[in-house]
């Protein structure tokens, strides 16, 4: 069998060289181009089973390139290279379907991957079928679904790039697991990642919490100390649900964002400060500025690089591969030999609404292991009292108040669900929003629950 072809194209020799070296090892014969031009006169006789294309060239660049590689043979893997990267750059890169985007000088290690990658992303070239799932897992996620896999793709490609970076999705879709993929595959990976939780403090507090504060600033100030940005110096700030940041809040990340300078709660001098930024949000930013509630210039400054997870309820494909991780993962925690489900069980998990997400998927997994009494779990040991169990289709009218399930009267599930969520209100001092996060469920899955077990207050 033939080794397959590598188109490489730079203006450089000695990339060229190393890159030709790099490429043999991986299995490929590498096709050497000094440039755009030669490229193109070899596309127009000839094709390759991948390309390595240098963006900065006289003459005709590597983006005319990779277009016309695109146009002639759309299945080419193509993965471009640049001593300059921009997130413009990135981003152009992913609109015309690179498969990587690499900065020189090159990280080795990454190359080797990036090339086995490439081969592996045409199916003639591999000596064997992928095996199911093959590449479904990256940096702690799992998805083989088309959209996950799209999604992991646009993370390796921008994520070294970004500076700032903002993650849209839904209650429970995972995240902050996304920030940590995001950070892990940037330039700084070896860095600091610190996390925090923007709807859990008032507009004091996580200015004090975030910006640090000097001795004295406040009452019970009684040390200097240094915030969040500060303590994120050189790598990674997370700031989740930076959607319910106050305006006044927002204002002062902006300037932070804007300058790199960090000035504590009551300093007069600023600290500098180099963090690369990820928020994240459940809210449609777009409506929270057309409303007023989220300023427009810190939403442009944080979305330059924004990544989409969709909701369960959008890649049921994952479902399944999704549900027997938290099976083995739970098995070898508890000692308990269970090995999957039911065929009427993984029919329920896929006709369930999940409405928390992957969260919720994981808790009621997890409940499931705990109640299970054979290897496999039964339909059974997923349903639960509340909008789990539920199929899809219309929601029902919840149950008047005066209806609520009694906890004595009620199935031992059902205790041990009221109890949980009275639990978590007394946690969270009777806050729906922090306990429905917790909970990992919608607020108005929350609230059907509150009803339900007749917890529900106005106040």
């Amino acid at each position: 069998m033939t080794s397959p072809t590598l188109l490489l194209v730079d203006d450089d020799p000695a990339i060229l060289d190393v890159v030709g070296r790099f490429a043999r090892r991986a299995g490929f014969e590498p096709i050497a181009c000094a440039g755009g031009g030669e490229a193109l006169r070899y596309l127009s006789k000839g094709r390759a089973d991948v390309a390595v294309v240098d963006l900065r060239m006289p003459g005709i660049d590597g983006f005319e390139v990779a277009r016309a590689i695109r146009q002639t043979d759309p299945a080419c893997p193509v993965i471009l290279m640049s001593g300059v990267a921009t997130i413009d750059n990135a981003v152009e890169a992913t609109r015309l379907g690179a498969v990587d985007f690499l900065t020189k000088p090159f990280d080795f290690s990454r190359l080797t991957t990036s090339l086995s990658a490439a081969r592996n992303a045409v199916p003639h070239l591999s000596d064997a079928p992928l095996p199911a799932g093959a590449g479904a897992e990256f940096c702690g996620m799992a998805g083989a679904s088309r959209t996950m896999q799209e999604l992991f793709g646009q993370i390796r490609r921008l994520a070294p790039h970004a500076r700032s970076v903002l993650i849209s999705g839904e209650t429970g879709v995972g995240k902050e697991l996304v920030a940590r993929a995001v950070h892990a595959s940037g330039a700084r990976p070896q860095a600091p990642f610190v996390a925090v939780n923007c709807s859990a403090f008032t507009e004091t507090l996580f200015e004090a919490h975030v910006f640090g504060h000097a001795k004295g600033a406040f009452t019970g100030a009684a040390d200097a100390r240094r915030g969040l940005f500060e303590a994120a110096d050189g790598g990674t700030l997370f700031l989740d649900e930076v959607g319910d940041l106050p305006l006044a809040a927002q204002a002062k990340l902006l300037r932070v964002l804007e300058t790199g300078d960090v000035r504590r709660v009551g300093a007069l001098e600023a600290r500098r400060t180099d963090v690369q930024v990820i928020a994240a949000t459940n809210r449609e930013l777009h409506d929270e500025v057309t409303a007023g509630r989220f300023r427009a210039d810190l939403f442009y400054r944080l979305s330059a690089v924004t990544f989409v997870i969709p909701p369960l309820r959008d890649r049921r494909d994952d479902i399944p591969g999704l549900a027997a991780g938290f099976v083995r993962e739970n098995a070898a925690r508890l000692g308990r030999p269970i090995v999957g489900f039911t065929a009427s069980a993984e029919r329920h998990l896929l006709a369930s609404p999940w409405e928390g997400n992957v969260r919720e998927l994981r808790n009621t997994v997890e409940r499931a292991c705990l109640l299970a009494e054979g290897v496999r779990i039964t339909e059974r040991e997923l349903v639960a009292p509340g909008p789990r169990s539920r199929p899809l289709g219309p929601s029902p009218r919840p149950a008047p108040a005066s209806r609520a399930v009694s906890a004595d009267s009620g199935p031992s599930l059902a205790r041990m669900e009221r109890g949980r969520i009275v639990e978590v209100l007394q946690q969270t001092g009777g806050n729906k929003m922090a306990t429905a996060r917790i909970l990992g469920v919608s607020r108005r899955a929350l609230y059907r629950r509150l009803i339900r077990y007749g917890l529900y207050s106005r106040n």
